[in-house]
């Protein structure tokens, strides 16, 4: 079971604001502003250190007796205004051991923003470590303004996240991620069906075939949590707990991040984690199918056929383009209820990375406005994503000649958008969908996002689902 780290920041209610250390946010352009608040022999010993407002930057000012009277925090070219989560992210690490309140005013969004920054800066997984080295505790008093209750959920929802990414495969394989899920619908008083065995080989071929190779049983995840008359939408996440590629077998190089192919999954979990918490007025549905791909004497084949819930026949071109396979036979079940919103997240392909990069998840949807609502909602809140075409001219890269359709094309270009394509055969009814094509993952460190799983996605896709049902 894959629990929760405890970070080592937390949000205080205003009520703890007496003797908390002032912390005032100076900009480059903005520092004169912040040492007039200080006495002179305060902003006599600022100075003496050099400091600028740097980004990141942070110094203690002390007072006679050697304790920290103030702390200046540096935003770099940015003003307060145009304040953002990760320019909060390096304080909980950087400041000393204490309570802090924020002396600068922001406004409501900025304030909310840096809340959550705070929390998501003290963010380490560090289960494995026999002698982690804690880091100090510090607390901030809530900002005015800001908003505390998104800030606390929005940093749990990631940090699970978070969790599960990082959890190594023998620790998180599909029984373990189906527990996470039912956990959840518990938690929030939903309901959760497993599906698994001989059921699972009749309702989702598709997710039988592709688990079938390996000893830890495939599974389909679903979990609901109804409110009559309300909006429905339906989340749906690539849960591939390991992926060696299957009899096409990966590099060593390949799967050394495959622990993080169920990232979609997680992703989802919280992103319905998130709208759980804050009450969201939808009917809200999750589905997960859980595989791992291994390689065994009943693993599928390239060149295997195999039909899909939806009834469509697939030929198999390559076993390691197994994600679309899964959300195939998952989609199409979303797909036969018509929801309001049907939304799919999965770490699919290396060509949107190669495209976008790992900051930046690709999004693709038959309503081109949809998609610039997300990149929208992304971009103002710093969880940016980028909309790609489902471009037409592409779909008979599917070609097969034996089946309706190959799970793979045989040319070597535009791979995020013909994965985009395979998955649109099996969502025809919806009149809204998105696919969320993301990495799941920060390659290198910086504040508040360690080199390690992210989250990706969940903040963004909050809010357009806020924005489009309230």
């Amino acid at each position: 079971m894959v629990k929760l780290a405890p970070l080592n920041a937390s949000l205080l209610s205003p009520d703890h604001a007496d003797n908390a250390i002032p912390l005032w946010l100076a900009g480059e352009g903005t520092l004169t502003e912040a040492l007039s608040q200080l006495t002179p022999p305060q902003s006599a010993w600022v100075r003496n250190q050099g400091f600028q407002g740097e980004k990141g930057r942070v110094v203690a000012v002390p007072d006679p007796n050697g304790a920290v009277a103030a702390v200046l925090a540096g935003i770099g070219p940015h003003n307060a205004a145009a304040l953002n989560l990760w320019d909060a992210a390096p304080l909980p690490e950087r400041l000393p051991a204490g309570r802090y309140r924020l002396a600068t005013a922001l406004a409501g969004a900025a304030a909310t923003q840096f809340a959550l920054g705070w929390l998501l800066g003290a963010y380490r997984y560090t289960r494995f470590r026999s002698q982690a080295k804690p880091a100090a505790a510090t607390s901030l008093v809530l900002p005015a303004g800001a908003d505390g209750a998104y800030a606390e959920a929005a940093a749990t929802a990631i940090c699970a996240a978070r969790d599960l990414i990082n959890a190594p495969a023998n620790e998180l394989g599909p029984e373990q991620l189906a527990q996470a899920a039912t956990d959840l619908a518990t938690e929030f008083k939903g309901s959760a069906r497993i599906c698994s065995g001989e059921a699972l080989r009749e309702q989702y071929p598709l997710v039988h075939a592709v688990g079938a190779g390996s000893t830890r049983a495939p599974r389909l995840i679903d979990c609901q949590w109804p409110r009559p008359g309300a909006p429905r939408v339906t989340l749906v996440g690539k849960g591939v707990c390991f992926d060696s590629g299957g009899l096409d077998l990966k590099p060593s190089a390949g799967m050394l991040l495959m622990k993080k192919d169920m990232g979609g999954a997680a992703c989802a979990l919280g992103l319905a984690r998130l709208l759980l918490a804050m009450g969201a007025p939808i009917a809200l549905r999750l589905l997960i199918p859980a595989v791992e791909n291994s390689v065994s004497g009943s693993a599928y084949r390239p060149g295997d056929v195999w039909r899909s819930r939806k009834g469509l026949s697939v030929e198999i071109g390559n076993t390691d383009a197994e994600g679309r396979l899964v959300l195939a036979d998952a989609l199409a079940d979303a797909d036969a209820e018509r929801p309001d919103l049907l939304i799919d997240l999965a770490t699919l392909t290396g060509a949107a990375r190669t495209a976008l990069g790992p900051d930046l998840p690709a999004v693709f949807s038959s309503d081109a406005a949809l998609a610039e609502a997300a990149r929208l909602a992304g971009e103002s809140i710093c969880d940016p994503m980028w909309p790609l075409p489902l471009w037409a001219g592409y779909d008979d890269e599917l070609y097969s000649r034996v089946a309706d359709l190959n799970n793979v094309s045989s040319s070597p270009f535009a791979g995020a958008v013909i994965a985009a394509l395979f998955l649109k055969r099996f969502v025809t009814a919806t009149p809204a969908w998105l696919h969320v094509d993301l990495y799941a993952w920060n390659p290198r460190e910086r504040p508040g996002r360690p080199v390690g799983a992210e989250a990706q996605g969940i903040r963004a896709l909050y809010a357009l689902i806020r924005q489009k049902f309230g």
